[in-house]
């Protein structure tokens, strides 16, 4: 996949065009597809892909790695 975005992961630095860690999903859409990622920090992404190429639309932050934080 090729960024369009050229930006980083704001919880890692770790780069946008770069492979994710993890796909947790792939969904085809009229105009190309959506593929839900996971960064290696934790962050889920929603990444578009179509012939503009890839961007990221949406980034969560990652888990709490704290072992005193409450359930959600």
């Amino acid at each position: 996949m090729t960024s369009t975005t050229g930006t980083i992961c704001p919880h890692c630095g770790w780069p946008d065009g770069a492979e994710p860690f993890q796909v947790v999903s792939r969904h085809s859409t009229a105009a190309g597809s959506t593929v839900w990622t996971r960064c290696g920090c934790g962050s889920l992404q929603v990444r578009v892909v179509d012939a503009r190429g890839m961007r990221i639309v949406s980034r969560g932050r990652p888990a709490d790695a704290r072992s005193d934080a409450p359930c959600r």
